[in-house]
Parts: C-alpha cells; sequence; structure tokens
C-alpha cells in the first residue's frame, strides 16, 4: 500500500526568532533534491523569507506531511551548515525548557545562538592569512632566483610548508618581499581558520600547577564526585573560604583525564576573569569564557571551541549553558542561590534549574556550589533528592572572622558610619591590612527631597525615586535608565532647600576621603566599572597588598578572595527585614554571609562589624549567634507553614500596558478563561489582578495574576490550555503579556 504522502515534496519545518508559539513550514531550496532534503538533520540554520523581510531559523524536522496548502508553501532561500550546529542534546534540552517556561521553540532557540550566527554568519572561527606556493612556484629550478636571495630565501622557506602572514613577518619578510612573488604567479595566499590547540592526551602535561592539599572534608567531596559516569545532583555547602573551588578544579581534573569537558557557571561578570584566571593557571588546555563583556566575535569564536570540542573548559553566566559540548562531563553552577541565573524578560529560564535538567539528561554529575544555598536548593537536599556535602571548615588553616552587631538606633552616624565602625576602620589601616565596606546602594544618595514642601525627585516613567548622582550632577533611575540634571531649586515651591537622604556609595567614598586622605579607596560598583577591563583593573589594585579601602555594592559581596581584607564593614543590614518579597529575609541573610565571608580568609585573623537600626531582630541574631544553615532551616519551616516555595508551584502571568485600566480589563478577561478551565485544575489557586510589587515600570503600568498549587503537572497543563485561549482572544496582540513560571 503506498502511503498518501508518497510524491508529496518533503517540507521544513523552522523555528523562527518570531514571537509566535509555532513553527513554520517551507519547501526546500530549489538547489536540494528530494533525497538531499530528508537528509537535512534538525539544528542546522535556514535562511527563509517571512513577509517583507529575510530570517535565519533553525530546523526543527524535515517531514512529507503539512497543514499548510501547497500553493502556499514559499522555497527556503538557502541551507547555512552543512551539519546541525545545535546538536541533538542541546535542542531537546531547549525544547524541553520553552515547554515548561511556555516560550516560543523558535525564538528561544534562535536566542541561544552567538549574534553572528542568529545574523547568518559562516560558523567559524577568526581566519588567518597564510601564503603557500602555486604550481609554478613549486616548479621552479634551483637557483631561478639566485640574483634576488631574499625573494630565494622566501621560496625556500615556503617550499617546506605553508605559513602564516604573522609567521613570515616574525622570519624577517617584508610585507613587499611577499608582494614580489605573488606578483610572479609563484606564491598564492589563502584564508584558515584560526583554530584553538587541543588538550594534552598526556596526563602529566595537564596540569599547569600541582593541586593544593585537601582536608578530609573536601577530600571527601572529591571522591564522591565522579565525573561522566551517571546523573548525580550535588550541594556543595561550604562556609566561605572552606575551598569549594578547589573542589572544582580537583573534579574537573578527573574529568579532564577522562577527555571530558566542563562547564563551570558563574552569576555575575565580575567573577569571570578572575575564575578564568584560576583555571588557567592550573590547566594547560583552552580555557573560554562566555559573558556580556565579549564582543560579538568573541563569543563566536569561544561557542565553536566550545562546540568543536576545542574548548575543555567553559566559564559563563547564564547563557552559558546553552553552549554545545559534546564531550560534557561535570556541570558546576557556582553561587548557585545567585538570583541573576535567573533570566527576568524574554525567554524566562534559570540556568541552575536548567543545569540540573541537562545534566539529567546526558546523565553527568551537577554540582551546586555556596555557602549560602537557596531554601529549594536546601530542601532538596534535606529530602535527600540531591547529596548534600559539607565543607564546614576554613581552608588552609583559616579562622572563621568574629562578628559584632552595632546598634545605631539611638547613635549618632557620620554620614552614615557608626564612630566605633571608624575607629575600627583606622585601627586595621593603621596596621597595613585592609578594609571592605559594603553598602548596597550606588550613587551618591537614594532620595533628593525638598525641606520646605516635602517634594520627592520620582521617576517620570517608573513607581521609582531617583537616585543622586552628584559627580555627574544628574538624578538616574536605576530601572528603566531615565536621567535629568540635578535641579537647582524644587519644582514645586521653588525653594532652593533641597536635601540628599541617605548614603550611596558616592557619598561615602566623599566621607572616607576627608577621613582618611592618605588612604586608597577602591570604589566597586556599576558606575565605576563601565570600561572593558575596569573591574579587573580595581581588583589589581586590591590584590596588590597595599592598605586600601574597598567601598562596593554587592558586586564585591561574592566569590571574591582578598587575603588582606581583616575588617569588613557592613553599612546598612536592613534593607530585607521588611521587604514585601516573601523571599526577602533569605536574601538578606545570604548577602550578609556572603559579604562577612570576604573578611579574614588567609593567615591574618578577621572581623565583622555590622550597623543595623535592628541590631535585636531574629533574623540578626540567628546569623551572628548561630550560622546560616540554621536560619534557612527556619525559614523552610515558615515557608512550609504558609504555603510558599519550595512547599508550593508558582507562576505569574503579567500584563504591561500604558494605561492601568486596560491591564486590569485585560486580566479580568483572562480570569474568565480560568474559571472556565479551572475545574480540571482544582489544585491551582489564582490571585488577582493585582498590581506588581514596582507597579510601573519604563511607563508600562504592570499588573499581573499569581498561580500557586502543590503540584507542577496540574499548573503546567492549566498554562498550556490557558495560553491558547489567550491567544485566541481578539484583543491578545495589543498588549505586552508573558508567562514566568517558578519567578523571584
Amino acid at each position: 500500500m503506498i502511503p498518501e504522502d508518497a510524491g508529496k515534496p518533503p517540507v521544513l519545518r523552522i523555528g523562527l526568532p518570531v514571537p509566535m508559539r509555532r513553527s513554520f513550514d517551507y519547501l526546500a531550496p530549489p538547489d536540494l533534491n528530494d533525497e538531499q532534503t530528508l537528509r537535512l538533520k534538525p539544528g542546522c540554520r535556514v535562511e527563509v523569507p517571512f513577509g517583507h523581510k529575510t530570517l535565519v531559523g533553525v530546523l526543527l524536522e524535515t517531514s512529507r506531511t503539512t497543514d499548510i496548502a501547497a500553493d502556499k508553501l514559499k522555497p527556503a532561500k538557502r541551507i547555512l551548515d552543512d551539519a546541525p550546529l545545535i546538536p541533538l542534546s542541546l535542542l531537546t534540552l531547549i525544547r524541553w525548557a520553552t515547554d515548561y517556561y511556555h516560550h516560543p521553540t523558535g525564538d528561544a532557540l534562535c536566542s541561544t545562538l552567538p549574534v553572528l550566527l542568529r545574523q547568518g554568519e559562516p560558523a567559524r572561527t577568526r581566519t588567518e592569512r597564510w601564503w603557500r606556493l602555486t604550481t609554478t612556484g613549486k616548479g621552479l629550478p634551483e637557483g631561478a632566483l639566485k640574483r634576488a636571495p631574499k625573494q630565494a630565501s622566501l621560496l625556500a622557506c615556503l617550499q617546506t610548508a605553508p605559513q602564516s602572514a604573522a609567521q613570515l613577518n616574525k622570519l624577517g619578510f617584508t610585507t613587499a618581499n611577499i608582494k614580489t612573488l605573488k606578483d610572479k604567479s609563484l606564491i598564492e595566499d589563502y584564508e584558515e581558520e584560526i583554530r584553538a590547540p587541543s588538550a594534552p592526551l598526556d596526563a602529566a602535561e595537564l596540569l599547569a600547577q600541582s593541586p593544593l592539599n585537601l582536608n578530609d572534608e573536601q577530600q571527601f567531596a572529591v571522591g564522591e564526585i565522579q565525573p561522566g559516569e551517571h546523573f548525580q545532583p550535588v550541594l556543595l555547602d561550604g562556609v566561605t573560604g572552606s575551598g569549594k573551588t578547589e573542589v572544582y578544579l580537583q573534579v574537573i581534573e578527573k574529568a579532564l583525564r577522562q577527555q571530558q569537558q566542563a562547564l563551570v557557571l558563574v552569576p555575575e561578570i565580575g567573577l569571570t576573569p578572575q575564575t578564568i584566571e584560576r583555571f588557567r593557571s592550573r590547566f594547560n588546555c583552552n580555557v573560554v569564557a562566555f559573558h556580556s563583556g565579549l564582543n560579538n566575535r568573541e563569543r563566536l569564536d569561544a561557542w565553536l571551541q566550545a562546540s568543536r570540542n576545542e574548548a575543555a573548559i567553559v566559564i559563563g553566566t547564564r547563557s552559558a549553558i546553552f553552549t554545545p559540548m559534546p564531550n560534557l562531563g561535570v556541570i558546576i553552577v557556582d553561587e548557585e542561590h545567585d538570583g541573576s541565573f535567573k533570566q527576568q524578560d524574554g525567554f524566562r529560564y534559570s540556568a541552575r534549574d536548567l543545569a540540573i535538567v541537562r545534566a539529567q539528561q546526558q546523565k553527568i554529575p551537577v554540582i551546586l556550589g555556596t555557602a549560602t544555598p537557596s531554601l529549594e536548593t536546601l530542601h532538596n537536599a534535606l529530602e535527600e533528592r540531591y547529596t548534600h556535602l559539607r565543607l564546614t571548615q576554613r581552608a588552609a588553616g583559616a579562622q572563621p572572622p568574629a562578628v559584632q552587631m552595632i546598634d545605631t538606633a539611638g547613635c549618632k552616624l557620620v554620614e552614615g558610619f557608626s564612630p566605633e565602625l571608624l575607629e575600627a576602620m583606622s585601627e586595621q589601616l593603621t596596621q597595613g591590612n585592609q578594609v571592605l565596606v559594603f553598602l548596597n546602594r550606588r550613587g551618591y544618595a537614594p532620595v533628593l527631597i525638598c525641606r520646605d514642601c516635602g517634594w520627592i525627585a520620582n521617576c517620570t516613567f517608573c513607581s521609582a525615586r531617583t537616585t543622586v548622582h552628584k559627580k555627574q550632577h544628574l538624578l538616574r533611575c536605576h530601572h528603566c535608565g531615565f536621567q535629568q540634571p540635578l535641579p537647582p531649586r524644587c519644582p514645586d515651591c521653588g525653594s532652593v532647600h533641597l536635601d540628599y537622604i541617605g548614603h550611596g556609595t558616592q557619598r561615602s567614598e566623599e566621607l572616607l576621603k576627608l577621613r582618611f586622605p592618605k588612604t586608597r579607596i577602591i570604589r566597586i560598583d556599576r558606575d565605576s566599572v563601565q570600561g572593558k577591563n575596569a573591574l579587573e583593573s580595581l581588583l589589581q589594585d586590591v590584590h596588590s597588598g597595599e592598605p586600601a579601602i574597598l567601598l562596593g555594592t554587592q558586586m564585591i559581596a561574592k566569590g571574591h578572595h582578598f587575603p588582606d581584607v581583616t575588617l569588613v564593614a557592613i553599612l546598612d543590614a536592613d534593607g530585607g527585614i521588611f521587604s514585601a518579597d516573601f523571599r526577602g529575609a533569605e536574601k538578606l541573610a545570604q548577602l550578609i554571609t556572603q559579604v562577612a565571608g570576604r573578611a579574614g580568609r588567609a593567615q591574618k585573623p578577621g572581623r565583622v562589624m555590622i550597623q543595623s537600626q535592628f541590631a535585636e531582630h531574629p533574623i540578626l541574631q540567628t546569623l551572628v549567634s548561630d550560622s546560616y544553615d540554621r536560619l534557612a532551616r527556619q525559614l523552610l519551616a515558615e515557608r512550609q507553614t504558609i504555603g510558599l516555595p519550595p512547599y508550593r508551584y508558582q507562576a505569574i502571568l503579567r500584563a504591561e500596558t500604558h494605561d492601568p485600566a486596560q491591564g486590569v480589563t485585560f486580566l479580568r478577561q483572562v480570569r474568565e478563561l480560568i474559571d472556565g478551565l479551572i475545574a480540571q485544575y482544582q489544585t491551582v489557586n489564582v490571585l488577582g489582578p493585582i498590581p506588581s510589587l514596582m507597579e510601573k515600570r519604563a511607563s508600562y503600568y504592570r499588573q499581573e495574576l499569581i498561580f500557586t498549587t502543590t503540584q507542577r503537572q496540574p499548573l503546567q497543563q492549566l498554562l498550556t490550555a490557558l495560553i491558547k485561549n489567550i491567544e485566541a482572544l481578539p484583543d491578545s496582540k495589543k498588549y505586552r503579556w508573558a508567562v514566568d513560571v517558578d519567578p523571584i
């Protein structure tokens, strides 16, 4: 019996970078026959016409069947790749993620590719110009150029093997020498990709530096983790300074000795340079980076090296989870608790959670390392879903810092500093040590207010105040980027009595320069590290060991090793105590613990001084008198009692409109759709419409519906059905709306 689709031309099913939850069918380009078309593999890039534009998409499958009428199908313009750029394992991961996070597959697939590949550029690394003999040059009789010894020498050099232009220049041959032989048709040039050297096959050549000695807890952790053998999620729960990175290095060494690759995810670009340097110092292999500080060419080169197994170790921020690595043996997520692993717009995935899914799909271990586990990860470890490895001692005999609370409720502060703290700073600097001052507010002051009428400088486009940047003479919104000149007088009443309320890092820097005029003040925040190598330059100054005050925001709170910092000062520890975010206490505890962990990490004893107006608050007292672990378990018990994650699962459907009434109207329509579906998913609770915590942002008013449930499956099924019904609404395309699964 002949199948119905026999004889029909094969169809290319393609994911395109458009906000539509569907694939698109095209005929093959005219230069491909049916047999060639059916041999195409998913993961190749295809250039296609789309409306009046040309787009680059990703092939999902080839098929003989389509729901589109034959006369409506357009041919693709060209196939851009001979082999899939996205391997099947990674394609499977991305398609799983788009289903779970309810994002259009084509848009997500294309967003995981480097920009140059999205633009249709060839999938090749940078090229280099090489020179070789032509057929005429090879047949030239000996002594033919005896009157031109330089040309004869160049010809003899190329008789052995082709040479790059750079190599010929090093050998003393000029551009004129090369051009002369080219004009005589004796040599020709060609382009060749610059390929990275492979990792040494000889195990003895792998290490450029000897591993550090491990204590018993570290040895046990390294022994428990076997790269490439089976899926094994591990929480490496180690106090700050306990040597988690050395555990990573020795586990990676085991992977490299088995000719496997390692993927290391870090939360911030600020951690990437020092991590890369440490890994390159240890191993004689190609270590590549992925982060926002790279240009498009650098990102593509690193991506291709990883995909060709030329990069043994990949270190990157969250998007690096989608790097193709054919011999991946272990994934490491450093500082797993960090919120920056969650993408907050567009394709709203969690890189930490996808690391676990990828490791499960590829049957390899994944290490979640931190001194302050997220409550979700700690819960999984306590439920024995993850292997829980504890590092309770600081490495190399370093002792934990002494912690002291300073109650500022009745204390007169000097520009945010208590007299007791300033005295302790002076003492440490006099002894030749370094001091770290943590203040999680950049700018000069968070509020500008009129003393006469009470006017406050708010952002025109957000439900937020603008921050004073005195040096630049600006008011700036740190949410949408809006800025305006600092007003000379109140725009409401005309008064010149304008006051700066609160302290930012710039204002604290001003005070410290006056108080310690002979001491270097190194400020690290997003305003001071805008140049490409600005952060690395500042960190080099810190590592010089000279007495200095390191002042910064959470950019310096985690992962950094400052051996000469003996005093850590936390200026305002009250930020999360009364937060409207239910994760506020958890985030505050993590931040304080991480910052405190920068003190006394080497041979010098450390001290931590924490200023607070609520010094007796149970959260702060538990951190000071006991540990983060104790506090985390208390917070877990509270979450269980009131039904919050990780004991319930959440999703948010958020609408953004210029008119808040329109957003409410739209979400009420959505509620009606939910009411028609909810009988099938009775375990799912829905709250809203309600305003988002920040109702207005970048001119858009944000309203949301919050979904909670004790089971993932009913929530996922409800969202799938709901999204189809929303897209069928006549007005749905008028509004910006999106679903955020597992929001933070």
